[in-house]
């Protein structure tokens, strides 16, 4: 099935799961087996007892193959809840990565500039580097990684999104 770009949309799952062996291996086949793409994919254990995860998807479709998937993952057996952030409301999206930029003189004057306007934070530096970390939404670490690969980008490691609903309800 061929899906147009204009059809498609961005969408953040978040999926809560028994913690057990072999969850994460389920769900990603379940995306795979259908030729559905994964953009983003963490996962923590998010109770004291260690006996449930919080898995955040970051998918692409049109709204007939996100509905599609969510009931798909609401059918495995150890899933708690499926909620999609996109399409409840109001929530918050993050991401944090690690951006290291090579560079001397005028290009490592513009690194340092442009990761104050960023906020983004120096956590280790040579003299002819540095390891910048950023967070915030995709489109921010999407931004500045761009702004990087022009002064000197020697490498990327992102966490991949987590997202949650504003307000007090979960």
């Amino acid at each position: 099935m061929h899906i147009r770009q204009e059809d498609s949309e961005r969408h953040v799952l978040s999926v809560t799961v028994t913690n057990e062996a072999g969850i994460l291996a389920r769900i990603a086949g379940l995306f795979s087996a259908r030729g559905y793409n994964i953009e983003s994919l963490t996962v923590a254990d998010v109770s004291a007892d260690h006996k449930v995860s919080r898995i955040t998807i970051v998918t692409n479709g049109p709204p007939r193959v996100i509905d599609q998937i969510i009931a798909q993952l609401d059918r495995l057996v150890p899933v708690h809840k499926v909620t999609d952030l996109t399409e409840i409301g109001p929530f918050v999206e993050r991401e944090l990565a690690l951006v290291k930029v090579a560079g001397t003189g005028e290009a490592r004057i513009e690194a340092l500039r442009l990761a104050d306007v960023f906020r983004a934070k120096v956590v280790d530096t040579t003299l002819e580097s540095f390891i910048f970390e950023i967070t915030g939404p995709s489109s921010k670490v999407d931004t500045f990684v761009g702004l990087m690969r022009e002064l000197g980008l020697v490498e990327v490691g992102r966490t991949g999104v987590v997202g949650m609903l504003r307000g007090t309800a979960a």
